[in-house]
């Protein structure tokens, strides 16, 4: 019941231990600060209500990943500015072509001496569904994708149910391999 949300509206009281308590344990090496669960609030943030957040759980654990709604607000800028690295995820569709484009277009300016953003390909090959071709969106984008990962509803429909990671339900799946490749790249060990 308790994550982020409760972070951020009690900005003085994060510390290492209060931030423990909120992060909810998936496995051995994964622990997860939840997104609010319910619509009872309006969850509207300034430019640096992440930042004690963000501070405090790069203090203690070797890696931290955000993943940032879609959007463009003021913490999300903030967020993206102070980033040690981005990665966009997008559908290979012209609509999330003209939204990565627009993406990276506006990183460049926000961080001009960071290197560019990565980006991974999402729900490639639906069935009956025009798309991009993997090489035609990186060059578009200016950058080579990272990774492909498949439409493949059963999976992660079945990972999603039981509440578990793709890995821990079948590491030796394609999707879990290539998940696997991404973590070793953005993390620069295996």
């Amino acid at each position: 019941p308790q994550g982020i949300a409760e972070a951020v509206f009690s900005p003085n009281r994060i510390d290492e231990v209060y931030l423990d308590r909120l992060l909810t344990e998936c496995s051995k090496h994964l622990s997860l600060l939840a997104a609010p669960s319910s619509l009872e609030r309006v969850y509207d943030f300034d430019a640096e209500a992440f930042s004690p957040i963000v501070e405090t759980a790069q203090r203690t654990a070797p890696t931290v990943i955000l993943d940032i709604p879609h959007g463009w607000t003021s913490w999300i800028s903030t967020t993206l500015a102070r980033a040690d690295e981005i990665v966009i995820t997008a559908a290979p569709d012209l609509a999330n072509l003209r939204n990565a484009k627009s993406l990276m277009d506006a990183l460049k300016k926000l961080r001009p001496n960071d290197a560019a953003p990565r980006l991974i390909l999402n729900q490639s090959g639906v069935p009956k569904k025009p798309e991009i071709s993997a090489s035609d969106f990186g060059s578009a984008l200016g950058v080579e994708p990272l990774a492909t990962i498949p439409f493949d509803p059963p999976t992660f429909g079945k990972a999603a149910n039981a509440g578990r990671m793709i890995g821990q339900l079948n590491p030796k799946h394609p999707i879990s391999q290539t998940i696997n490749q991404v973590a070793f790249a953005l993390a620069g060990r295996r």
